[in-house]
């Protein structure tokens, strides 16, 4: 019953990201081609929801639902390491069509060519928890 309330997340994001088109690969193309503000209205009104939220949290000092406080870390300054790992993500999500969270939308939707994305996203997760601490971070 615990898990019910994160499968109903699931599906209003699945039904957000369906009726916004954000899953569709004509419109993240237009994104990486610089051809349309769709994509970037939609992350830029995620960004400032998220602004405006975290700092609601942080002024009211909110707890989460399980009644724990909520912090948040200082994140690290390196630019090169955002760089980096901010290209590698970018170059993916250009060659796949999707980035992580719209896989699963994209499945759901029907796009079952999408199940060897999730697979390969998987097993990229997995190989970098292997070599994590052989990595320079």
């Amino acid at each position: 019953m615990k898990l019910v309330k994160f499968l109903l997340v699931g599906i209003l994001f699945g039904i957000i990201m369906t009726k916004s088109e954000a899953i569709s690969w004509y419109r993240i193309q237009e994104m990486f081609r610089f051809q349309a503000f769709h994509m970037y209205g939609i992350m830029g009104s995620a960004l400032a929801v998220g602004v405006f939220c975290v700092a609601l949290i942080k002024k009211f000092h909110l707890k989460s639902i399980e009644g724990l406080d909520i912090s948040f870390k200082d994140k690290d300054k390196s630019f090169v390491r955002y760089f980096v790992g901010g290209s590698i993500f970018g170059l993916g999500w250009a060659l796949a069509g999707a980035c992580p969270g719209p896989i699963f939308t994209l499945i759901g939707n029907g796009y079952t060519t999408f199940i060897v994305l999730f697979v390969s996203a998987v097993l990229g997760t997995y190989t970098y928890g292997v070599l994590r601490s052989k990595l320079p971070h």
